[in-house]
């Protein structure tokens, strides 16, 4: 199977590319003396996790329960589960979870929620590691650091069926600050709290064994802080374009990893001499940023959305007027939710079709 066997709109990967990405994110965190735990949100497919794995990684953080389960189904191992499990359905599933896959990890921020998942893994008879949550300033889930983190950890140990591991602090809203210099600024700010509330902890006789944090953004920033024990950065292994935008060190693009992901769609009408219209639409890219797809060297067109099923390509350069019937590739905007509205990634070396990997995990934000 070639590319232009592929039904479009349709999901690639450049297999060259992510390869080279898996491998230099794995380098860095060794050099750096830090774990890697890369964020499976970022992908949802068991194959990636897998691979990320077979070159050093620990295992691979899932935003929600749902996503782990498929992880595990898969024989994913080394899971952390980095948002709260509360409802109590899901406190159920979770401790079907760890009978299985015991190393499993699961964050919390509410003494109530720490005392019912101790209640629970007592009557299963299993024990439950466990991260407190720290807010680092995204404002989303975590405790506030310092006494109020050291209270939860204590409440944590206080339970039996449960085991304090350590910390989780994710400082997502300093992952696309636009600058280096700016974005190290940032994060060492939002960090720095995460890495006294970890000081805190251990004089007080706590032993914190982990510290998880980091991301794309930050990959090169995160790893001086000596407190942090590993990365969750996850967008690595493919790109898109809005970490393609932040510039690196020195102002440069993000380069040290490849734009691996496109989404290839087919010129299905070329009415007028400065308009062509594609295949793909708001159900084939992300639409959560402010700019839209771009061609993958494809020079002469501009992509605007047109609808769920359309994109209009503005025709710039006439001599290069897209041809009825020709395949383009686009870079997406937001590489997690354009992975998360296929069900399969075609895996390329070059034009050939090596395999297709399930997203097996698309939808499970249960």
């Amino acid at each position: 199977m070639t590319r232009d066997d592929i039904p479009t709109p349709a999901l690639l990967l450049d297999l060259d590319r992510f390869e080279r990405n898996v491998r230099r994110m794995a380098a860095h965190a060794r050099a750096a003396g830090k774990n890697l735990r890369p964020h499976a949100k970022t992908h949802r497919c068991p194959e990636i996790a897998r691979r990320q794995i077979n070159e050093g990684a620990l295992g691979v953080a899932c935003a929600k329960l749902g996503e782990a389960e498929v992880m595990a189904r898969a024989g994913v191992r080394g899971l952390l589960v980095t948002t709260e499990v509360v409802a109590p359905a899901a406190i159920r599933r979770l401790m079907r979870l760890v009978s299985a896959v015991p190393d499993t990890l699961v964050v919390v921020d509410n003494a109530e929620n720490v005392a019912e998942l101790g209640r629970e893994a007592a009557s299963d008879g299993v024990t439950v590691d466990v991260l407190v949550d720290i807010d680092v300033g995204g404002r989303r889930t975590g405790m506030a650091p310092g006494d109020p983190a050291l209270a939860l950890a204590r409440a944590v140990v206080a339970q039996p069926a449960l085991r304090f591991r350590g910390l989780q602090g994710y400082a997502g809203h300093c992952a696309h600050v636009m600058g280096w210099e700016a974005r190290r600024e940032a994060s060492r700010g939002a960090m720095a709290p995460l890495m006294e509330t970890r000081t805190l902890i251990e004089y007080a006789g706590l032993p914190v064994e982990i510290v998880a944090g980091g991301s794309t953004g930050t990959w090169d920033i995160d790893v001086e802080l000596p407190g942090l024990t590993e990365l969750q950065a996850g967008s690595y292994c493919v790109m898109d374009i809005d970490y393609r935008r932040i510039g690196g060190r020195a102002g440069a693009t993000l380069t040290e990893f490849e734009m691996a992901l496109t989404v290839i769609a087919t010129v299905v009408s070329v009415p007028t001499a400065d308009r062509a219209m594609v295949d793909g639409g708001l159900k084939a890219f992300s639409t959560d940023k402010p700019f839209p797809p771009e061609s993958v060297e494809r020079p002469g067109i501009e992509y605007a959305f047109a609808g769920d099923e359309h994109g209009r390509l503005t025709i710039t350069d006439r001599s290069r007027a897209p041809k009825l019937g020709e395949r383009i590739e686009f870079f997406p905007p937001h590489c997690d939710p354009t992975i998360n509205l296929y069900d399969r990634i075609y895996a390329m070396r070059g034009d050939k079709v090596e395999a297709v990997w399930e997203i097996a995990a698309r939808g499970r934000s249960d």
